[in-house]
């Protein structure tokens, strides 16, 4: 049996929880499209989120590699288009580490594109009453660290796929940022199992508009 391998970032910035790994665990040894799925949490650590996930990849040897994290302040469910090889963080990582304007992979090239069926993944989830949309930026913290690296590891294993989702807020901690928005938990695990299912089902993705004007 095929392994989808996902992955969840522990708390960060203050919460309490993260709803990457919130939602991505329940996730852990369900079965889509006859491919078994595997849960693995990334510490919000430059360069250690990536030494935890390429071991994990290392010894699943995944068909898939779905990344996801959260952004507070987004409404719905982002599918991330591409990543920067740049680490720029607005704060410090979970071990202090505050690094700017630093290269993820000296001599690497400057963006990595998601190799997922991103707007077909979009589609499916929008079919299903999930609100989602393609996002241009996946930021210059350790959630863009860990697409980039994801995507630079996977360039030599061509037959596996691999990109990032980002997810908003819980309702609970959605109540600590007055005004924010929020998403259930039951939402996110529908929009995740719809992402994994298309991912592994579609090859050729979408020709439809899913740019942005700013």
């Amino acid at each position: 049996m095929k392994t989808v391998l996902i992955t969840g970032f522990e708390p960060f910035g203050g919460e309490q929880i993260n709803p990457s790994w919130e939602v991505v665990s329940r996730l852990d040894n369900a079965i889509i499209r006859g491919c078994r799925v595997v849960a693995r949490q990334l510490p919000c650590v430059f360069g250690e989120s990536l030494s935890v996930l390429n071991a994990a990849i290392d010894a699943l040897s995944p068909a898939l590699v779905l990344a996801v994290g959260q952004a507070g302040g987004r409404s719905d469910i982002t599918v991330e288009r591409v990543a920067i090889n740049v680490d720029d963080a607005r704060i410090a990582d979970n071990k202090g580490q505050q690094p700017v304007d630093m290269p993820i992979v000296i001599d690497g090239p400057a963006a990595w594109f998601s190799t997922l069926p991103i707007k077909a993944m979009v589609s499916a989830m929008r079919e299903a009453g999930v609100p989602a949309s393609v996002s241009q930026t996946a930021g210059t913290f350790v959630c863009n660290h860990v697409m980039y690296g994801l995507l630079h590891k996977l360039s030599g294993l061509s037959e596996v796929k691999g990109g990032f989702i980002h997810i908003p807020y819980l309702p609970q901690q959605a109540a600590a940022h007055p005004g924010a928005p929020s998403m259930a938990a039951e939402t996110v695990r529908q929009a995740l199992e719809i992402a994994i299912e298309t991912a592994l089902q579609v090859e050729k993705d979408l020709v439809v508009t899913g740019g942005a004007t700013h």
